[in-house]
């Protein structure tokens, strides 16, 4: 019998890892039974718990249908962090006028 662990490993198809100070980042390409491809986004940040060290993970999955959404609007919220990040004149309070409410 295959345990989960070999079966999540025989569905990646690819993966890229970023270290990132304290963080680090897991960007892998899976496929369904069905080969169709999604993307999990993995943080895994190492805490300390009860005296011992673990990683404490964050998972997202985005799916094919919703890559082209994702893709444009993080390219858009990260070029605006950015242009605040170096904007010395910028007010910290800025927000875009949507609520969380109505996503």
């Amino acid at each position: 019998m295959q345990n989960e662990h070999d079966y999540d490993a025989q569905r990646e198809v690819f993966t890229k890892v970023v270290k990132a100070g304290k963080r680090t980042y897991f960007f892998d390409i899976k496929a369904t039974k069905g080969q169709d491809h999604y993307i999990t986004v993995t943080e895994s940040k190492k805490v300390l718990l009860n005296g011992k060290e673990v990683f404490q993970k964050h998972k997202i999955f985005l799916y094919k249908e919703d890559f082209e959404k994702f893709s444009e609007t993080l390219l858009e919220v990260m070029n605006k962090a950015n242009e605040l990040n170096t904007n010395e004149n910028s007010d910290s309070s800025y927000a875009s006028g949507v609520k969380f409410e109505d996503l």
